[in-house]
């Protein structure tokens, strides 16, 4: 149990999601199957472990599974993404920020020792440096979801300053990883192109092939996030959001990386309005910050995420198709 106290019980919303399936399994590693409750808005088939149905819109169905399991942590993972929310930004704007004061306002009623609520480098825009961009950059999000993440990092400090509630915050750039598909991000092009390398089909990109973007692969995101929730209190003088950097690349850097493996890997790069979302957001990150509060440091460059989604996506499909 890693020395940590029997009665620590963390309720994860948003479980099924691109990161919470994967985070789930590392908490559970961490604190006992019995001591961490997934929910969603629907049962995640072949689950094993506790699982609630949770809409996170709905405060009293939050506040009964806090009561039920004397939950003391809450991860809260539910939101509408870039690409889609701008498809209907008013419905984004109502559930990111309804579900958000919720777990924020069930939290502070309940005493709750810690909240993770996670941000992105879509709380960026033109007023930021595209290179090497800032913990305390000027944010001027250019989409519904990079708005409501930015409301919601000063909403986080303002629960710490005004009520002590314990709430800890991560940026994260593009997620990369084998565990799930595509969630409707503007970053996700890094995912399906793996996938569609190893199927051997023709990758259809979104974005330019010169188009530079941070991206972090999945293994140093649940990291970095455990990390950062076992941090002690004292460590965390960042009360917005922390920064964190993996590696910054290109479609056309990671498929020469992919052309390694599969030489007749073929790509057709067909921009669409991801593009002009991918054009405000940095093309690197300043993690100084984390790096010197609480330790943060990354594993692994595009070589390795490239090799690792080669070979686990190829187990995959293997049993997918046997």
């Amino acid at each position: 149990m890693n020395n940590y106290d029997m009665n620590t019980v963390v309720l994860v919303i948003g479980a099924n999601g691109q990161l919470g399936s994967v985070l789930v399994k590392s908490l559970q590693d961490k604190f006992g199957m019995d001591n961490v409750v997934a929910s969603d808005l629907r049962t995640k088939e072949g689950y094993q472990g506790i699982f609630e149905i949770i809409d996170a819109t709905n405060f009293e169905r939050i506040q009964e599974v806090v009561t039920t399991y004397k939950v003391t942590q809450i991860y809260h993972l539910a939101a509408i993404l870039s690409a889609k929310g701008e498809e209907i930004p008013l419905q984004t704007w109502d559930i990111n920020m309804k579900t958000m004061f919720n777990v924020f306002e069930v939290a502070r009623l309940n005493n709750i020792e810690k909240v993770f609520y996670p941000s992105s480098i879509a709380v960026f825009g033109d007023g930021a440096d595209k290179e090497s961009t800032p913990n305390n950059a000027y944010l001027d999000p250019a989409t519904v979801y990079g708005i409501s993440k930015a409301s919601g990092e000063n909403w986080a400090q303002y629960y710490f300053l005004r009520y002590g509630l314990d709430v800890r915050s991560i940026r994260y750039p593009g997620v990369i990883g084998y565990q799930s598909l595509p969630g409707g991000g503007t970053t996700d092009y890094a995912v399906d192109i793996y996938h569609k390398a190893v199927l051997g089909e023709t990758f259809d990109c979104f974005l330019k092939a010169d188009s530079t973007l941070p991206m972090i692969f999945m293994e140093d995101v649940i990291r970095a996030t455990i990390e950062l929730m076992d941090a002690p209190k004292e460590a965390i003088k960042t009360r917005t959001s922390y920064n964190i950097a993996g590696v910054s690349f290109s479609p056309s850097e990671v498929t020469a990386e992919i052309l390694k493996t599969y030489p007749d890997f073929k790509v057709n790069y067909t921009p669409d309005f991801r593009q002009h979302i991918a054009d405000k957001w940095p093309k690197s990150i300043d993690d100084s910050s984390a790096r010197a509060e609480w330790g943060w440091k990354p594993e692994y460059d595009l070589e390795a995420i490239t090799k690792t989604m080669i070979k686990e996506l190829k187990i995959y499909y293997s049993l997918i198709q046997a």
